[in-house]
């Protein structure tokens, strides 16, 4: 340990203290001893109310709780749960109109609309490959996925199919006449494509000319006038970019000699400190501050074999191109980088205050990913992640207003101990607690000069109502939640908060994961909705997805939307406190209780036990009918809730459960078959940490803070990696 840091603060942990004084001080202009005296500061001043405020939490939990007790049997009165919502300050009073004054946004927040990616910031490999997703390959997106069907003739095969391949080829020129149609015929019928003067001119194979019908969506090229390699269009605020190459494989064969065609795809990426990672300990936290340092510098790299190759992979760089008029084009290479931090929940003991006590995590991330964001800060050219000075934090998991200002303390503590300017860290809110969704407005005030970024996001948002409300009674088959009116209420209501708190031009708002990264077809088919209800950004769980998501945004105009939208009718609170409950449990069916936990139970295992015995906090999991599901913390919290409010009411029985868990920890393992380092659960259940731990998330749910499965997940992985350690 640093002598400055013992004299200072005897309890930070040494290898944290040696990865910031020698890794990531040197590269800032702060003086060492002055800066760990601030953080101990910064640490004593705000831990406390970092503490009160998860008391907060539970008072008002405990408070819910015993209303429903004490009306359980009657019918139920919309009109007194809202009221004594208010009564108890659950729900606060809405304040007068205003408008969000956030300065210094980037473009990819402000102007453009397009998909987001989510990836866990402790894997270096997935970090580069969501980073650099920017731009990806629609032929191989079509190719390579269901929205092609993978049938007879047109199966995929090992070798290149090419009636595959056509099917492809189609599909992309239709794209193409579709959002930069010709003046006459179609780019089906294009046989050279030539720059003329600032035009592009497609001359036909019929020998007839012609040009776009729109012309100012032709923005630049490569290549020669007469013969360019490259050809950029723009629709929508987004590139496409028609790759032309007559000896290469596609292009060869191609009328246009067109190889490929790239699309800008993932505008943004959340890189996540939170819900798809495992990090609980030191060590585990030094490696996605390293990452993240990475990123800001620029030079993370990383070296995997891949089909027996070794490949090294690292930033892409931006794209460079001949303007219309011939001057310089340049378009970013690589995504718009958000962090999402820890919530308010945990503490780690990577640092202890004067007390002795773990600091809330939250804390932590907070300095670390402001400190190292300051090193893209001081970078010169067009390398850096932002270009209006900005550095980017979501924070997930708040309850209310309270919890927004907080955080808001917390940044502007930050600022002034790092020496930023006043609101050089901007922030996101996830709308995904119902504390937050009904005082969302209030929420946003909070945060009026730093907003960038509100969503939604379902599964969390269910677990928190599962939780909240679950004394109030049993709930419906999860499939069934979905259809009810208080989340139609809660998407909306989103929306139209954002909008009215003038969101567009400066800030996102966004909606949540596509869950299925092999069902590309159904996403293609359903995912348009998303900016069709005026969202400027939505998740998806893949760059292949990001690609095929991004079509969406050339084909609605999300900016226009929002303006047609933001004058109705805002969506109701009492629709959105709506509980989603079964009006007649004692209809329920044997069978459609087994496959109910079957379902839940099946997913909670495989998920759980991936992430305490190997430390994978997001991964494709296999349903029960072998369905890869993107899997994280709040795919779990729901699954676990659902089962613990079933028996809380009596819907299913304990034995059931146990027996339910132990016929489904036969069919994870069957799943799991040849996955490395994975150990059955089955024979091994009073050993097997990862059954232990589902077991404890489904019969100890209710005395877990909201419902939250990060302490026991971080409890049960820290003893598995004591033991591996010893």
């Amino acid at each position: 340990m640093s002598e400055a840091v013992a004299t200072i603060h005897p309890l930070v942990n040494e290898e944290f203290t040696k990865f910031v004084d020698e890794e990531v001080l040197p590269l800032t202009t702060l003086e060492r001893s002055k800066f760990w005296s601030d953080f101990s500061q910064l640490v004593d001043d705000l831990a406390p109310r970092n503490r009160e405020l998860r008391k907060i939490r539970l008072h008002l939990q405990d408070q819910i709780d015993n209303w429903h007790r004490n009306n359980s049997g009657a019918k139920f009165d919309e009109k007194a749960y809202l009221s004594f919502l208010q009564t108890i300050g659950y729900i606060l009073e809405e304040g007068e109109d205003f408008q969000i004054q956030t300065e210094n946004v980037d473009d990819e927040i402000a102007k453009l609309a397009g998909p987001q990616l989510v990836v866990p910031l402790k894997n270096a490999r997935f970090v580069l490959n969501a980073v650099n997703a920017r731009w990806g390959s629609l032929y191989d997106a079509l190719y390579g996925t269901d929205v092609i069907p993978t049938e007879g003739e047109l199966n995929r095969g090992i070798e290149y199919n090419q009636k595959r391949g056509n099917k492809v080829i189609d599909y992309a020129r239709r794209f193409l006449d579709e959002i930069a149609p010709l003046s006459r015929g179609s780019h089906h019928d294009v046989a050279v494509y030539r720059i003329y003067f600032q035009q592009l001119l497609a001359i036909l194979k019929d020998g007839t000319c012609t040009g776009l019908k729109q012309p100012r969506k032709f923005v630049a090229f490569d290549g020669d006038r007469e013969a360019p390699t490259t050809v950029l269009l723009k629709n929508n605020g987004l590139h496409v970019e028609i790759q032309i190459d007559r000896q290469a494989m596609v292009g060869s064969t191609d009328l246009a000699g067109i190889n490929d065609i790239l699309i800008e795809a993932a505008i943004t990426t959340i890189v996540d400190c939170e819900d798809s990672i495992a990090a609980v300990d030191t060590e585990d936290k030094i490696e996605v501050y390293r990452n993240w340092l990475g990123l800001m510098q620029g030079n993370l790299v990383e070296t995997f074999v891949k089909n027996d190759e070794i490949v090294t992979r690292k930033l892409n760089s931006d794209r460079e191109y001949i303007a219309a008029d011939g001057s310089s084009y340049r378009v970013a290479g690589r995504s718009l980088i958000f962090n999402r931090n820890v919530g308010h929940l945990m503490d780690i003991d990577i640092f202890r205050d004067r007390l002795g006590n773990p600091v809330p995590e939250g804390i932590i991330d907070g300095v670390m990913t402001a400190l190292i964001g300051m090193i893209d800060l001081q970078k010169e050219g067009v390398s850096s992640n932002t270009k209006k000075g900005s550095i980017y934090i979501v924070k997930p998991k708040m309850h209310g207003p309270e919890e927004v200002k907080f955080t808001c303390e917390l940044f502007y503590h930050i600022e002034d101990m790092l020496g930023l300017e006043k609101n050089t860290i901007k922030r996101g809110i996830m709308d995904e607690e119902r504390r937050t969704t009904v005082n969302l407005k209030e929420c946003i005030r909070q945060a009026q000069h730093r907003l960038v970024f509100i969503n939604t996001g379902f599964l969390d948002r269910t677990g928190d109502e599962i939780h909240t409300s679950m004394e109030a009674g049993p709930f419906l088959p999860k499939q069934q939640i979905k259809q009810q009116r208080w989340i139609k209420a809660y998407e909306d209501h989103n929306v139209d908060i954002g909008l009215a708190c003038g969101l567009p031009g400066k800030a996102q708002i966004g909606k949540g994961m596509w869950t299925m990264p092999d069902q590309m077809a159904q996403m293609l088919d359903i995912k348009i909705e998303h900016p069709r209800s005026g969202a400027n950004t939505a998740w998806v769980p893949s760059p292949t997805a990001a690609v095929l998501h991004a079509l969406h945004y050339h084909r609605v105009d999300v900016f226009e939307i929002q303006k047609k939208i933001r004058h109705r009718n805002r969506a109701s609170l009492e629709d959105i406190l709506t509980i989603p409950l079964m009006t007649h449990p004692e209809d329920l069916q044997p069978a459609q209780i087994r496959k109910e936990l079957e379902n839940n139970i099946q997913g909670i295992l495989g998920y759980v036990v991936r992430w305490v015995e190997q430390g994978i906090g997001c991964s494709k999991v296999p349903d029960i009918n072998n369905i890869g599901l993107m899997e994280d913390r709040a795919t779990l919290r729901i699954s676990a809730k659902h089962v613990a409010n079933w028996l809380r009411h009596g819907i299913c029985t304990e034995k059931q459960v146990i027996e339910t868990m132990r016929r489904m920890a036969a069919v994870v393992d069957t799943q799991n078959i040849g996955t490395a380092e994975y150990v059955n659960m089955s024979g091994r259940f009073e050993t097997s940490y990862g059954f232990k731990a589902a077991h404890d998330l489904i019969f100890r749910s209710q005395e877990l803070p909201n419902g939250y499965t990060e302490p026991l997940l971080h409890q049960y992985r820290i003893t598995v990696k004591k033991i591996a350690s010893s």
